[in-house]
């Protein structure tokens, strides 16, 4: 049953809080689940590694989560910024997943980041709003909370005339993004990995 949600941008003190939020929410996800294929492995690693992306995102773009404290986040991108540099990744922390993640499983995750970026730019080389994470705790799903934190940024693309662009491993998400607007573009697996869906919404 979907609730009003009230949403804020992320504050700093937050970005711990957000990541062991988002690693709650991306458990079960396939790609997650091919990144790190162990569950006690990724109990520990995933909070690490999604702590990593909010504080990414709140250096580099905006991060909005519900008010009163963090029951989900939508890390996003801004326009001119939604490729990630090597060297930013660096910055917020990334030179250590081959010791936090495993040196196979930082391979896996490299290959697959590559794959996916190449995707995304041949369908999004224009300035747009790039979702890059999107999740809610668990306990909370399905109560209308990923749709609120996604409005503020999406009234901004709207406001500016930008197309928005995201991915997703599930396939109970296409449903939720098309009904925010979003298109499937490209539609494929990953090298030895999950299934992938590539949505775009256009510019309104």
């Amino acid at each position: 049953m979907a609730i009003a949600t009230s949403t804020v941008r992320l504050q700093p003190h937050q970005i711990k809080e957000s990541g062991q939020v988002l690693g709650r929410a991306f458990f079960d996800d396939p790609l997650t689940n091919y990144w790190l294929p162990d569950p006690e492995h990724r109990t520990k690693a995933l909070p690490w590694f999604m702590t990593l992306a909010t504080k990414y995102g709140n250096r580099y773009g905006e991060v909005e989560t519900t008010a009163g404290g963090v029951e989900g986040a939508g890390i996003w991108l801004k326009p001119g910024a939604t490729h990630i540099p090597p060297l930013q990744m660096m910055r917020v922390g990334l030179y250590a997943a081959p010791f936090k993640l495993g040196l196979g499983n930082f391979m896996r995750f490299m290959k697959s980041l590559d794959f996916i970026e190449k995707i995304h730019k041949e369908q999004a080389p224009e300035d747009h709003w790039y979702l890059m994470i999107l999740g809610v705790d668990p306990p909370r799903q399905g109560q209308g909370i990923g749709s609120a934190i996604m409005q503020p940024a999406l009234a901004k693309a709207d406001a500016a005339h930008l197309p928005a662009y995201l991915e997703t491993q599930k396939e109970i998400n296409v449903k939720l993004y098309r009904k925010h607007g979003f298109d499937v573009v490209v539609e494929t697996d990953l090298p030895d990995g999950p299934h992938i869906w590539c949505m775009k919404r256009p510019v309104r």
